[in-house]
């Protein structure tokens, strides 16, 4: 297992390792040091860590060895550095001799790697089938014949899809990732990286079930021509009682206060942080709903960042018993499951919609770049989110607009369906059996094409 150097990517790739070790395989789980170290701790032997020291290269500081380190502008050396592991994964590869490896999108190069050694591989893709299935066949991404050449050509279907959906990107959306089309200081683009770890593997796996993306997938089957196997939406397990019992005993002592389904969850998870102008709206608009609030936030991105952002004055007096602030790790499984918590404003991160809707949470959703614009617009289709209205030229939204929002989910007779919808979907994203059946189907797969 190799996974791209963000906690959105690793933890998803280790719950998979988890699944398949459980069943009897043997899995050596690579990323860096700090990386490694920073990963919940698993029982001894379940498997085996390897530690790839990131190689320097200018711009990248030397404590940073994941996304959440840097600001936003500082990843592309961090993907620079990821390039210069080829020959050290060349030999590891040699060394392991695995029958498998499974690589993230960033490492394009280690499909043909594997196969100059006679190991087969999977990209195996933490973004949904709608993401990979509006950018198009690796042919578009690779040799730059998308006919989409403006941002506002992405906010309708492309036409390669071949139902209808309304899911397209916004034109805030495309235009704050249009960025990743543009060549970096690795020399190589995103839309590339992904086109060619679709193209030069032996199968594409997806996290993703054919019950809630059956188009998706058929058509990733027709553009990618190869297998495309779904391997399920990896919920988390259950936390584990002893985890942080500290921690964990104050914010529940002041959950269980709180009447049932009344608090309004908020978190971007560990890359998406707002503007100064974005925090300020969102924090009177949450003070303005009147609703109870969780928030855990981050004011800055790695301690390169320059931008750290803060509340406005006199935020947090104001709100003080209604709500609290987090600007440290919180446990976000243990918030969601508690029954005083109804709905989750967040940035639409695939890994967090899982979380939530296997808890039975609304979704309130407030998109910052990427595939969350994607996975928002799915969530809008399937009224399993509410998007917060926002200008459709650049984006901003207003704290009246963040309030009214947060009523209708939580409160209104019309946020109803998004309170059923989530309650609904529970079985599908929080089945652990169903989920188990996807990895013993690709399991199965992979057994009998080594």
């Amino acid at each position: 297992m190799f996974p791209w150097l963000a906690f959105g990517h690793i933890l998803p790739f280790l719950q998979l390792a988890k699944i398949m070790a459980k069943k009897g395989h043997k899995i050596s789980f690579v990323s860096t040091p700090r990386n490694i170290d920073r990963l919940p701790q698993l029982p001894p032997s379940l498997i085996t860590f390897v530690k790839l020291p990131l190689p320097p290269v200018d711009g990248l500081p030397t404590t940073a060895e994941a996304t959440t380190d840097l600001p936003p502008n500082q990843v592309q050396y961090l993907k620079k550095s990821l390039d210069l592991l080829q020959q050290p994964v060349t030999q590891l590869l040699g060394s392991l001799r695995p029958d498998w490896i499974f690589y993230d999108f960033a490492q394009y190069w280690t499909g043909p790697i594997a196969a100059q050694l006679g190991i087969k591989s999977s990209f195996f893709s933490i973004c949904i089938p709608a993401f990979l299935g509006f950018l198009g066949p690796p042919s578009v991404l690779i040799d730059g014949g998308d006919y989409r050449k403006k941002p506002e050509d992405f906010t309708v279907a492309p036409n390669w899809v071949d139902f209808p959906t309304t899911v397209a990107y916004t034109y805030y959306d495309i235009k704050n990732t249009f960025d990743c089309v543009e060549d970096d200081a690795s020399g190589v683009n995103d839309l590339i990286r992904i086109g060619l770890s679709a193209r030069n593997c032996d199968v594409v796996t997806v996290r993703s079930c054919s019950e809630f993306d059956s188009d998706w997938l058929r058509l990733l089957d027709n553009i990618y021509e190869k297998p495309v196997l779904p391997v399920g939406q990896l919920p988390p397990p259950p936390p584990a009682a002893e985890a942080d019992p500290t921690a964990w005993g104050s914010i529940k002592e002041w959950l269980d206060e709180q009447g049932s389904g009344s608090v309004v969850y908020v978190a971007f998870g560990s890359e998406a942080k707002p503007s100064q102008d974005q925090l300020t709206e969102l924090a009177l608009g949450i003070e303005n709903s009147g609703l109870p609030f969780f928030w855990v936030l981050r004011t800055r991105r790695g301690e390169s960042d320059p931008d750290e952002i803060e509340l406005p004055p006199g935020f947090e007096e104001r709100t003080r018993g209604r709500g609290i602030v987090c600007t440290s790790w919180a446990p976000q499984l243990r918030i969601l499951g508690h029954d005083s918590v109804g709905g989750f404003l967040t940035h639409s991160g695939w890994s967090s919609v899982v979380e939530a809707l296997s808890l039975r949470r609304a979704l309130i959703l407030l998109t910052f770049y990427s595939d969350q614009g994607i996975n928002a617009r799915v969530l809008e289709e399937r009224e399993l989110g509410y998007c917060i209205p926002r200008d459709e030229s650049d984006g901003s939204f207003t704290r009246d607009s963040v309030a009214e929002s947060l009523r209708v989910v939580m409160v209104s007779e019309e946020g109803k369906i998004y309170r059923d919808r989530a309650k609904e979907m529970s079985g599908l994203f929080g089945d652990r059996g169903r989920q188990s059946r996807y990895v013993d189907n690709l399991l199965a797969h992979l057994l009998n094409n080594e």
